[in-house]
């Protein structure tokens, strides 16, 4: 089940979170999160009416995505950046894929026009997740993240929402 996040969320979604921040280079927080860091940032999410969603499985939390403003000047109010992780435990189960469909549709009925998000790289499994929605690479930084002794590079992509009219997105469902 995909629901909106709630406050209460905050603690299980730092439990997850937290595996990438002190394991893995796919975020460049390199202090854990605590549950009240995580809520200031679901409540972020929900003032700014952007989405924050996660992913349930017998009643616990195993994948959370959402989207946050990409840039604060106001021209920049159709663009969101979005983010997606998975439990360790329910990664290759497809739950990101389940996540960024609803996050998508949900940004498609909001008339968000483009959609960024950044990889750090190498990074295979995530760039075929964000290739699998349409997006494409447009950007490649050399090395701007320091972490666990080695420099790392960001991609980053983008999706484009096709609108038929101003109030109506074409969007076209993932396998």
């Amino acid at each position: 089940m995909i629901r909106p996040a709630q406050l209460c969320d905050a603690s299980a979604i730092v439990d997850i979170y937290n595996h990438y921040v002190q394991n893995t280079t796919v975020t460049f927080e390199m202090t854990p999160v605590t549950a009240t860091d995580m809520a200031k940032r679901i409540a972020e999410c929900d003032t700014s009416q952007l989405p924050w969603l996660v992913a349930e499985e017998a009643g616990q939390v195993i994948g959370y995505c959402y989207a946050s403003q990409w840039k604060g000047r106001s021209a920049y109010r159709f663009s969101v950046e979005a983010t997606v992780y998975v439990a360790k435990e329910a990664m290759g189960k497809g739950w990101g894929t389940r996540l960024y469909q609803a996050l998508f549709a949900t940004l498609a009925a909001r008339g968000m026009h483009a959609v960024l998000c950044g990889i750090a790289l190498p990074n295979a499994a995530s760039v075929a997740l964000h290739e699998k929605f349409g997006m494409e690479k447009v950007a490649h930084l050399k090395e701007v993240g320091h972490k666990f002794d080695q420099w790392i590079d960001i991609g980053y992509w983008q999706y484009l929402f096709k609108y038929e009219t101003h109030s109506r997105a074409k969007v076209t469902p993932v396998d």
